[in-house]
């Protein structure tokens, strides 16, 4: 048996766990993606609930906070769990920061965009979009991520 890596290994090596361990290391990745990515939308889509249905806040405005604390959240999340980074030290460090965040900020202005057709200028239900937006946006995110940020050495 391998050695645990972390505390998702952990838990997934327990006895209780052993039907579940095959798929899960087959497909930890995208597993804990999705879980962390849960994680990301409840932050972006419940700070921009508060924003625009409880302080009023523009729709645009709001969603660049939310960006903010969602974005945060998923690249510690992302390097730490999802994609394991081993790179190191400081510079390594603001460098996937940087190339996150960027990649992140042009799936922000899809969003955006979204939020300002469907809502602004449609007139859809806010938080329908939104949940829509973070959709495309997971999707998006994902193959950034996966494919330029975190992406492994050869």
């Amino acid at each position: 048996m391998r050695k645990n890596n972390d505390i998702f290994d952990r838990i997934m090596s327990r006895q209780c766990m052993a039907w579940f361990l095959p798929c899960y290391r087959r497909y930890k990745e995208m597993l804990l993606y999705g879980f962390f990515g849960c994680g990301t939308v409840l932050i972006s889509v419940g700070t921009y609930a508060l924003l625009t249905e409880v302080f009023s806040w523009d729709i645009l405005m709001a969603n660049a906070v939310s960006w903010l604390f969602a974005t945060m959240f998923a690249f510690f999340t992302n390097r730490t769990w999802v994609f394991s980074s081993h790179a190191t030290g400081i510079r390594a460090f603001f460098i996937q920061l940087g190339s996150f965040c960027f990649g992140r900020f042009l799936t922000l202005l899809i969003e955006e965009w979204m939020l300002y057709f469907f809502i602004g200028q449609l007139q859809f239900p806010n938080m329908i979009i939104k949940f829509i937006g973070q959709i495309v946006v997971i999707l998006l995110n994902y193959l950034v991520s996966k494919l330029v940020v975190f992406r492994r050495k050869k």
